[in-house]
């Protein structure tokens, strides 16, 4: 019994301590092990049904790098962004994964949604 009580008091501490800070926040991308074309198919299928693509258009904040692993990324964590409350997956038929690393680089932004 009086095990229990320090370590419960450490976990709240914890998460007093830690508050808010980004740690859990989680961003959907595109595996290394998908094909090509399993992304093109995902990806066209988020852009179609949630996905703000208009990042990924030629030469808008997240068109460079000009691949389709990146621009998948952009596609599917900003589906899995807009619909997770909706009960949307990071799923792509397993061309996506979870990460709790913000994938944004230089100008290219990738949207948290809490």
């Amino acid at each position: 019994m009086l095990v229990k009580i320090p370590l419960a008091l450490i976990f709240f501490l914890s998460i007093w301590i830690q508050g808010s800070d980004a740690q859990f926040e989680d961003y959907c991308i595109a595996d290394n092990q998908a094909s090509e074309d399993e992304l093109v198919n995902a990806m066209r299928w988020a852009c179609s049904n949630g996905a703000d693509c208009s990042a990924i258009q030629d030469y808008q904040n997240c068109y460079f790098p000009n691949t389709t692993k990146d621009h998948a990324s952009y596609a599917f964590n900003s589906y899995y962004q807009n619909m997770k409350h909706s009960g949307a997956s990071c799923y792509f038929t397993a061309t996506a994964i979870l990460t709790g690393l913000d994938p944004s680089h230089d100008s290219c932004k990738f949207v948290y949604i809490p």
